[in-house]
């Protein structure tokens, strides 16, 4: 959030800047920013004794405004109230101070690493997320019919009614068990986030009306795609 400081030529301005300081080092954060210099350069010149806190950063600033900082800035916004007129030159000094220009703020050092990682980290946080593509899995059911009289032709046809998003149906045969018996080996594909076998084994294979054909349904094989 964007930090706002007015009338800086002022004891009021600068009596609010004295307290914003106090336990602070700098505007931003530990460590110099381009918000200390837009600062700095409204200040008309170093506060008094009366203001510790803007004395201490003021003269910190100075000493360091010829030297690259690689403080993040947040941002600041200066605004003026009804100034006195005497403070015309004061006025004057800061639009031609270089402080309050961008382009020229490059003359203090060059944009730092630890600047230029965070400038990338913003950048990628606005590009929008793959969306991670849900798995898939190969099941073989082994469908088992009440007896040798059971239509195992109606049976797969009642399997294979069952339809759900991520659910395909494949490849099926008939093995024989027994005793004229015969089991439905039948193969499924499905998506891990959209299908459950235990699902569809017990909500749909093993219920009526498919239960009219299937005695039990077993996994056989369940392999990731």
């Amino acid at each position: 959030m964007a930090i706002t400081f007015t009338d800086l030529h002022t004891e009021s301005g600068l009596k609010s800047l004295n307290d914003f300081l106090s336990g602070k080092s700098y505007i931003s954060g530990d460590k110099i920013s381009k918000d200390d210099v837009k600062v700095y350069a409204a200040v008309v010149e170093k506060p008094g004794d009366a203001f510790p806190n803007a004395s201490q950063w003021y003269q910190s600033v100075d000493s360091l405004l010829a030297k690259s900082f690689p403080g993040k800035a947040v941002g600041v916004s200066i605004g003026t109230q009804s100034a006195p007129a005497d403070s015309a030159p004061a006025k004057e000094a800061e639009k031609e101070s270089p402080a309050d220009d961008d382009d020229d703020l490059d003359l203090f050092g060059d944009e730092t690493e630890e600047e230029k990682k965070a400038a990338e980290e913003r950048e990628a946080s606005k590009a929008p997320a793959k969306k991670k593509e849900s798995g898939k899995s190969s099941v073989l059911l082994d469908v088992k019919p009440w007896d040798d009289e059971t239509d195992m032709k109606k049976l797969e046809e009642a399997v294979r009614s069952v339809e759900m998003p991520g659910l395909l149906w494949g490849a099926a045969k008939l093995v024989p068990v027994g005793y004229g018996i015969k089991k439905l080996t039948i193969m499924m594909t499905i998506v891990d986030d959209l299908v459950s076998v235990d699902t569809i084994i017990e909500d749909h294979l093993t219920v009526e009306p498919i239960s009219e054909y299937v005695q039990s349904c077993d996994i056989v094989a369940f392999n990731k795609i």
